[in-house]
């Protein structure tokens, strides 16, 4: 008989790893792409369809490796790890699963998380797994209608979790020009024909192309939800945070639910402690009339090395209130010296290709898709 092997998408791997399934998954990338940036639980054996198994492995040592249950297989496009999958066959494995699209469709992995709210408000977070970025889609049920905040290069997520809530798509923001994924907003608000907004301030970046300019004290009105816009620099200059129907605030790059946002990538290192001061302004004065209870939806969540959220779990929202951020996190509490030093001298490794991803985000380069996929692949890194 033909050897068979099953296929699996990676909608079924995260499934898969949620319900905690005995499942062996093996990377066959190199170790250097695989300790950059891997599938929850992997285990690395570098392989080469024509070169064979790397790192001084055997195929006894792989027959160890993969034991007697399932195996799922994974590379980088899904190409590699199909000639591994049939060698793992042909050895006596009977239950090989080959990841479809690797680790370029586990990238683009999205989940969604509904807020549950008190009122004719919608609020989703749209959770981009691997990379750890969260959207929004705020809407309002009576007037039918949504806004778009940080939608990701896969902006069809975003039109899908308007479409399913019944609400219509009338304008797209981006809080500030990104460093760590390439924005699909002004994509969107094209397709769509709405505006697309961003901060009065992005002149300051060198914004090459034409947009909404939204303002400190804005307002954004989505049927009878406002959407209040507030200057929140530090992480970029012209950073803005919106504030939705006095309860919920869409924080952005500064305030995150473990961390802050990193100031470097902007400024550069000589003017990363301006940019400390500037977003220790916006925790501690910006912030100030906001309630404690006024619940922070950020920007980002920290994804390690292993593939795993920094708090809470890929659909699950990542959501705290302001006042357990501003008792809880230790860089909330620091004076404003102390914060200084903190976020400047302990920075993690910065995004990867950030330069060239702020630079099509400034509208200054154009990327086709694999050069796009390329760029963004591996998790962000915008936390101090």
């Amino acid at each position: 008989m033909p050897t068979l092997l099953h296929q699996l998408t990676v909608e079924d791997l995260a499934a898969a790893i949620d319900a905690g399934d005995d499942l062996t998954i093996v990377d066959t990338r190199q170790p250097e792409s695989f300790e950059a940036w891997h599938v929850p639980d992997a285990v690395n054996v570098p392989y080469h369809p024509i070169d064979g198994l790397g790192d001084g492995l055997d195929w006894d040592d792989v027959d160890a490796i993969a034991g007697s249950g399932p195996v799922a297989v994974i590379c980088a496009r899904g190409l590699t790890s199909t000639s591994f999958g049939f060698e793992l066959s042909d050895r006596g494995h009977d239950d090989v699963s080959v990841v479809k699209g690797g680790m370029e469709d586990w990238s683009k992995l999205y989940d969604v998380v509904d807020v549950d709210t008190d009122s004719d408000l919608f609020l989703a977070q749209v959770q981009r797994r691997a990379k750890g970025c969260l959207g929004y889609v705020v809407g309002d049920h009576d007037a039918g209608e949504a806004i778009v905040v940080d939608a990701t290069r896969q902006d069809h997520e975003f039109e899908l979790v308007a479409a399913d809530a019944g609400l219509t798509i009338t304008g797209v923001v981006d809080t500030h020009v990104h460093a760590d994924h390439i924005s699909g907003g002004r994509a969107l608000a094209e397709r769509l024909s709405v505006p697309y907004y961003l901060s009065a301030a992005a002149t300051e970046r060198d914004v090459d192309y034409e947009y909404e300019p939204i303002a400190d004290g804005d307002t954004l009105a989505v049927g009878d939800v406002d959407a209040d816009i507030i200057a929140a620099p530090g992480h970029t200059t012209e950073q803005m945070n919106l504030v939705v129907d006095e309860q919920y605030l869409l924080s952005a790059d500064a305030l995150f639910v473990e961390s802050v946002g990193r100031t470097e990538l902007e400024f550069g290192e000589g003017g990363a402690a301006h940019g400390a001061e500037l977003l220790y302004e916006t925790l501690h004065e910006t912030y100030a009339p906001l309630s404690d209870d006024v619940v922070a939806l950020p920007g980002h969540v920290s994804v390690d090395a292993e593939g795993r959220f920094g708090v809470g779990r890929p659909g699950e929202l990542v959501a705290a209130t302001l006042g357990e951020l501003r008792e809880g996190l230790e860089l909330f509490r620091l004076e404003k010296s102390a914060f200084v030093d903190r976020v400047t001298d302990r920075t993690t490794e910065k995004p990867p290709n950030y330069e060239t991803v702020i630079d099509v985000n400034r509208g200054r380069r154009d990327l086709d898709e694999d050069e796009a996929t390329g760029v963004e692949l591996g998790p962000n890194n915008c936390a101090v």
